[in-house]
């Protein structure tokens, strides 16, 4: 794959327009995810854009689904939302472990957002050999660029703007606004990002969190019945905890010492005149202007014994996937005959990569909870379990409580 063009923004001494911009691009980013509620805390560290470099990709501003580059003032168009997880691999080929495409239209101020499951299993953009990997191997394969094109090749529609968000940010912004409050569904405990000896233990009830323990807090999901579903809503929890926490004067007086603290953790192609268009278009914006939209599917275990369950996939059910497409194309007005992309979620050809698992893929088969959320609607079999010779268990439908 091409080498991503890296341009840097000149390190000048900061002037006026950097401040203001960086002012109004935290304002837009919270309103929006205030108003869309669906686990994007990550995203919140697009401020960051202000004070990183500018880091295009390697195809340039347009997409290959579009016929010239989209106009952001009077055009509908998408962004994708990438929070990077490098603290099980020491900083080196991090994962997408959240993946959020936002579409926006700025003649209606409207907006869909849409979560892709980070296990969603799919044939990467980059790959010649037909096998199925889970969709967040794709950044550590490719990085944003390999995202981006397996996220069209998902969806159908052209991705034209991308965001990645190092979770490591995340724990500083949290410590600069000197911690969040949060109500703890149940008790846990998961590990530390800081050693795999450390252990943080949450009880039932109201806590207080530092940096440290609210990333613990929002990355677990092993422990939690409703899987990657119950992590969202805890990501949100702390989201909302966040910007409570913000709007206090105290933290309100020194927004950019906190957009400056989380300013090496982010990468983007939105450029700071963007940002500046967005806000003016996006100011009055409301959640009665943002529909979520749910992927729905099935779990799926390939490569199991009698005693193991093997790696897990979450498999989308094709007939809801068409219908999120032709949401989404409509939105953009991007009529679905423009799209030539393949069906890289589709089970009729590819093996399956044996190398792409994450640390709690396996399992013990028959004893576990699925990673998938219980919230679905259950007892619906796989349709699309696998191609011959492939190892698959019953699975149910995952999905959470929207969708189509």
């Amino acid at each position: 794959m091409a080498e991503r063009v890296r341009v840097r923004v000149r390190k000048k001494k900061k002037s006026k327009r950097k401040i203001i911009f960086k002012r109004i691009l935290l304002l837009l980013t919270l309103v929006l995810l205030v108003a869309a509620g669906f686990g994007g805390y990550k995203v919140y560290k697009t401020i960051n854009a202000a004070d990183n470099a500018y880091d295009a990709l390697s195809r340039g501003d347009k997409s290959k689904l579009r016929d010239k580059v989209i106009n952001m003032k009077k055009k509908p168009f998408s962004i994708l939302f990438m929070g990077i997880e490098n603290y099980a691999t020491s900083g080196k080929g991090g994962r997408s472990d959240s993946l959020i495409v936002v579409t926006l239209d700025p003649r209606n101020k409207t907006m869909k957002m849409l979560s892709i499951p980070r296990d969603t299993r799919v044939t990467l953009a980059g790959d010649t050999t037909g096998k199925k990997s889970k969709i967040n191997a794709a950044f550590a394969k490719g990085g944003a660029d390999e995202t981006v094109s397996t996220v069209e090749d998902l969806l159908g529609i052209p991705i034209d703007k991308y965001v990645t968000v190092d979770f490591n940010g995340f724990k500083d912004v949290i410590d600069e606004v000197g911690g969040v409050d949060v109500k703890v569904p149940f008790d846990f405990d998961e590990m530390s990002d800081v050693s795999k000896k450390k252990r943080i233990y949450f009880k039932k009830g109201n806590m207080h969190l530092n940096g440290e323990q609210a990333l613990a807090y929002a990355r677990m999901r092993k422990q939690d019945k409703r899987g990657d579903f119950g992590r969202n809503d805890r990501q949100k929890q702390i989201l909302n905890a966040l910007i409570d926490q913000m709007s206090r004067a105290g933290n309100i007086a020194k927004i950019d010492k906190i957009a400056e603290t989380a300013s090496n953790n982010v990468q983007t192609n939105i450029r700071i005149t963007e940002g500046l268009a967005l806000q003016q278009i996006y100011s009055g914006f409301t959640s009665k202007k943002v529909d979520t939209l749910t992927i729905t599917g099935s779990d799926l275990y390939l490569g199991g014994t009698a005693t193991t369950r093997g790696t897990y996939y979450f498999q989308p059910d094709p007939t809801n996937l068409e219908k999120i497409r032709q949401e989404l194309q409509k939105h953009l007005d991007y009529p679905s005959g423009n799209s030539t992309a393949s069906d890289p979620a589709s089970d009729s050809t590819g093996t399956d990569s044996t190398t792409d698992s994450t640390s709690d893929s396996t399992g013990t088969g028959g004893t576990a909870d699925s990673p998938s959320g219980s919230t679905g609607t259950s007892g619906t079999t796989d349709s699309t379990s696998g191609t011959a010779g492939e190892n698959g268990t019953g699975s149910t439908q995952s999905g959470g409580t929207t969708g189509y």
